[in-house]
């Protein structure tokens, strides 16, 4: 953990491989807008781009995080889930690139240490968000959402707590202007209405900055 303290944290949030859109093209508008933002907002310390574990794919978040830590000059920092929560995470995450890596876990005892009880308020605060999300989708007629859903919005979450708190800065930014209701990534809220997050550490995206 203290390995990370000596870094600015980037985070790059949004679809998985189900997003349609070329990577390459997300990736230049990331950039862009990352770029932008920091000029108003400059890092004190090196960034560094945080990933959560994703499997490397053709498109979505795992393969835009790439191409935004090629074209910024970054390397990554991996935050993965233990074992105990999803044996699966670990192992199949993308590696490439990768300098510093920590667990789930690790986060979470860092994070107490410093400020006893976050950690259960980003739970009620996710548990809650994912009560409403489910009550939502029944009135859709569509299922609940699925159980890993919740682990994977408290990595998000808490990742972003720690490293937050731990380094005293951050930058967040999402791949779209539209945040889908039903994604893991719009539980960025949690975050932001926790002040744990300040509309400062947020990157307007904006595709027109690499509209032709």
């Amino acid at each position: 953990m203290k390995r990370f303290e000596h870094h600015h944290p980037l985070f790059v949030e949004g679809m998985g491989g189900y997003d349609t859109r070329d990577p390459k093209r997300v990736a230049q508008d990331v950039v862009e807008s990352v770029q932008s933002h920091w000029r108003l907002h400059p890092p004190s310390k090196p960034p560094l781009l945080i990933v959560q574990g994703d499997p490397l794919e053709p498109r979505g978040i795992s393969a835009i995080t790439p191409l935004v830590a090629t074209e910024l000059g970054l390397e990554r920092g991996l935050i993965v889930l233990d074992e105990d929560i999803a044996s699966y995470h670990a192992p199949n995450a993308d590696r490439d690139n990768v300098v510093m890596e920590a667990r789930y876990s690790q986060l979470v005892e860092r994070l107490e240490e410093d400020h006893p009880g976050t950690v259960l308020l980003i739970e009620t605060a996710v548990d809650t968000l994912l009560a409403e999300k489910n009550k939502s989708r029944e009135h859709l007629d569509k299922p609940p959402l699925a159980d890993y859903y919740r682990s994977f919005a408290l990595l998000q979450e808490v990742s972003k707590a720690a490293l937050g708190q731990l380094c005293n800065e951050l930058t967040l930014v999402h791949t779209s202007e539209e945040i889908g209701d039903f994604s893991v990534t719009s539980f960025y809220t949690v975050c932001l209405e926790l002040g744990l997050l300040t509309p400062n550490n947020i990157v307007a995206f904006d595709v027109r900055l690499n509209a032709d």
